[in-house]
């Protein structure tokens, strides 16, 4: 038996046993949508989760939602309301970000490889640009000087620190992200020069940790870094966006990171800070810590069959759609989500199984070996931390199955 990570803990069930989300019967929504597999988002998760951040965070500091954890459009609508911003990283989620009602001048477009066209669609609407690399500077003030617009433009850093215990990191050596810490002067001046809207600095280092202290000191790094570059532009950021790096508990032993004690850490660090940034503005870019607990797949058992003495449960859903719980999305050792069975939610273990998709390839592996209630055909199974990286970073179109369904409740 191997154990699966912890499901969030507010999830709760009905007096029958059947998993609630937002309030509503995990079957009763699979029937409202026609089809399973579905991914299910709940608002009031949602809303509850960025209160949870200003009540933790300095006053001061913006909260951005990077929509790439996310982009599905009821979502983005209700994002908009709540957080001050929208980080996109392409034109496709440009026009997503506009369309969810999201002023131009609350997004910024991070990414390498913007192409002129991308670069010319956020500067036409008004939306930053936070810039990769000196050629792209000069592409976005050619493409700015034929339009005859004043193009709003921030650079981004790659640090010569990167975010230790972040499951994945952005700086730090040699990046395909950003521009070095030691040629940003040089090219924030040229913008200057230039005439551009120069609108601060794009820090990020890494993403996933868990640990406060970590966060806390690459913010701290990262402060320090800004006020260095400033100083050695002659010229203060209108912002210093921060990055995120707060991550959510997927894995058995994973704790959720004490958002309160990042705060605090951020409140003393900013109340220290250099005066070269007395009046520059500061926000957090958070896309997976705002979505991933509000998400839940649900996948129907097909079919119930033993092999050389294992159980597996094949469901109509698999890595197509969650490729991130296969094991199959940046995980160098195969870790279970957390996973139950919707309509025993709370129940105890009585048989130790393997969750599997509909696909023809072994790595098609949702559960590996987890001790569940006794579950047969016609069961739903739920997958959590689904709120993130979910149906727009997996393979829907493999082997023809097609998009998994989403509703927001």
């Amino acid at each position: 038996m191997k154990p699966h990570g912890p499901i969030p803990p507010a999830f709760r069930a009905d007096a029958s046993g059947m998993l609630l989300i937002g309030g509503d019967r995990a079957e009763a929504l699979a029937d409202a949508a026609g089809d399973t597999p579905l991914f299910v988002y709940d608002s009031a998760m949602l809303t509850a989760r960025v209160a949870e951040w200003r009540a933790a965070m300095p006053k001061q500091v913006q909260l951005h939602y990077a929509m790439k954890a996310n982009p599905y459009a009821p979502l983005l609508a209700l994002m908009a309301g709540l957080v001050d911003g929208f980080d996109v990283a392409s034109g496709g989620e440009l026009k997503a970000a506009l369309a969810s009602g999201m002023a131009a001048a609350h997004i910024s477009f991070a990414g390498p490889g913007k192409r002129d066209r991308e670069l010319e669609a956020a500067i036409t609407a008004g939306a930053t640009l936070n810039l990769e690399s000196m050629g792209e500077g000069e592409r976005a003030l050619s493409i700015a000087e034929r339009l005859g617009v004043v193009p709003r433009l921030a650079v981004r850093v790659n640090p010569d620190f990167d975010l230790k215990g972040s499951g994945m990191k952005m700086g730090g050596g040699a990046k395909p992200f950003g521009v070095d810490a030691a040629a940003v002067p040089a090219l924030v001046r040229r913008l200057i020069d230039a005439g551009a809207d120069w609108r601060g600095f794009h820090i990020f280092a890494g993403s996933q940790a868990l640990d406060a202290t970590a966060i806390a000191d690459t913010q701290a790094q990262t402060v320090t870094l800004a006020a260095r570059l400033a100083n050695d532009i002659g010229a203060p950021p209108p912002l210093v966006n921060l990055g995120g790096g707060m991550g959510v508990p997927y894995f058995p032993g994973d704790t959720a990171v004490d958002a309160a004690a990042v705060g605090a850490a951020l409140a003393e660090t900013l109340g220290d800070r250099d005066p070269v940034l007395a009046n520059s503005g500061f926000a957090m870019e958070l896309g997976r810590w705002l979505v991933a607990e509000a998400g839940v797949y649900l996948t129907r058992i097909v079919d119930r069959k033993t092999s050389h003495g294992e159980t597996f449960l094949v469901t109509d859903g698999g890595l197509h759609h969650q490729l991130a719980a296969s094991g199959n999305f940046g995980t160098v050792i195969r870790r279970n989500y957390p996973i139950a069975v919707a309509s025993r939610f709370g129940e105890a273990p009585a048989e130790t199984v393997s969750v599997v998709g509909c696909l023809c390839t072994p790595l098609d592996r949702l559960g590996d070996q987890v001790a569940l209630p006794r579950a047969d055909v016609g069961d739903l199974v739920a997958i959590f931390q689904a709120g993130a990286y979910g149906a727009t970073a997996s393979p829907a179109a493999f082997l023809g199955q097609g998009p998994a369904q989403e509703m927001l409740v």
